[in-house]
């Protein structure tokens, strides 16, 4: 073949790929996403327009950052500051309607039965799959579906039995008590009227509560791994803004690197943390009843967990465990002073139920009422906590409509 012959074939072949990928591109950016709006559409839905690529990101950041440009009261319905755009959304189109995660229609379901028929269909309605860039924070069981959550959940149950939580009592009662001494020397050292930001001790107490009993470590040892799964956090979040835009998450951004490089010392961290366990275990000088107990022996099976699954299963229960219980006490607390009688009475319980120098037991906790009681109205106070996912494909949906 001559000199020619072979450049009018590679001419060829690159407009072909050229034309491909703008093709795919196109697809992928419009044509896909217009389809399944005028599939929406003649099922009755309505939503919000889609925008070329970006869906409805540009819109949802706007609004957000209006919601949390103003003030807001304690009295004040705080659901549109949390999530303006589904808000919104809803008030446009209705209590069933659709809104763009850029070029991916995201279905918005009220009704209690329609949620609850969702949430059982798991084979119709499976989890929806984890953007890449989540991995860099945490996987683990809650990001899981199928045979592997099945497994994991098999195996971590068993940490959380009520024998099991008994047993960690002390525990949770020494790392309160380290707290309460911090802030009663600083009383004492700058008087009764210093006023104390509650909100770090009560990080450090949650991480401390799950480094002791879930790792047998202290938190001094894990503070490390809390302060980079923090930063992670916010970093991840700050990608998943961009996460629409395909292949964004290979640009070596400032923020992409700083992510892989928290991600590879959390990991070596993790790592020392469950070899000094599994050195103290053959030893016979280890515990194997708590989280990280349980999870090694597992790995020792044919059908346990690998050690990789082991590492993310512990940066999931350290990062969620901990910020999810330092957000419930703080709230807690908030509340109760803005509502001083059941503040008053909740003391007043705690003092004839256990008494003031007494070590609480889980008999003594299981008696008060009245705490139990802020338990559950701050549960339906805090209203958003989490809004549950599910992924659909079309094809399904098609299927489905066939056979009607």
């Amino acid at each position: 073949m001559s000199k020619p012959d072979i450049s009018a074939v590679a001419v060829a072949a690159a407009v072909v790929t050229v034309t491909i990928l703008i093709w795919k591109g196109l697809n992928l950016a419009w044509f896909r996403p217009k389809k399944h709006e005028a599939y929406l559409r003649r099922q009755g839905l309505s939503g919000t327009p889609f925008t070329f690529l970006v869906g409805d990101a540009i819109r949802e950041t706007r609004m957000v950052e209006q919601a949390k440009s103003r003030p807001i009261s304690m009295t004040e319905d705080y659901t549109p500051r949390v999530m303006p755009m589904i808000v919104q959304t809803v008030k446009d189109h209705g209590e069933t309607c659709y809104m763009w995660t850029g070029p991916t229609a995201s279905v918005i379901v009220t009704k209690p039965e329609h949620i609850k028929e969702v949430l059982n269909r798991v084979n119709d309605f499976p989890k929806p799959p984890v953007h890449p860039v989540v991995e860099l924070f945490a996987t683990g069981v809650a990001l899981y579906s199928g045979e592997k959550w099945s497994k994991h959940r098999k195996i971590i149950n068993p940490s959380f039995h009520l024998e099991k939580l008994k047993i960690m009592i002390p525990a949770f009662y020494e790392s309160c008590i380290e707290m309460i001494s911090k802030w009663e020397r600083l009383v004492s050292e700058q008087g009764s009227s210093v006023e104390i930001d509650v909100w770090p001790y009560l990080e450090d107490v949650t991480s401390d509560v799950i480094s002791r009993t879930a790792f047998g470590s202290s938190y001094e040892e894990g503070k490390r791994i809390f302060e980079l799964q923090e930063e992670q956090g916010r970093r991840v979040l700050k990608a998943l803004e961009m996460a629409f835009i395909p292949g964004v998450r290979f640009l070596p951004t400032k923020n992409i690197m700083r992510m892989k490089q928290i991600d590879r010392e959390v990991k070596s961290r993790l790592g020392e943390i469950i070899k000094k366990r599994q050195r103290a275990m053959e030893a016979g000088e280890a515990p194997k009843n708590d989280l990280l107990g349980i999870l090694l022996e597992s790995n020792s099976g044919d059908h346990g967990m690998s050690t990789k699954d082991v590492i993310e299963e512990c940066r999931l229960f350290n990062f969620a465990g901990q910020e999810t219980t330092a957000d419930l006490l703080v709230w807690t607390m908030i509340m109760l002073s803005h509502h001083k009688k059941w503040q008053d009475q909740a003391r007043e319980e705690i003092l004839q139920v256990i008494g003031k120098s007494n070590k609480p037991s889980f008999d003594a906790l299981s008696r008060l009422k009245i705490v139990k009681n802020i338990k559950y109205e701050h549960d339906l106070e805090r209203g958003v906590e989490a809004i549950p996912t599910r992924n659909s494909t079309w094809s399904n949906h098609r299927e489905r409509n066939k056979a009607r």
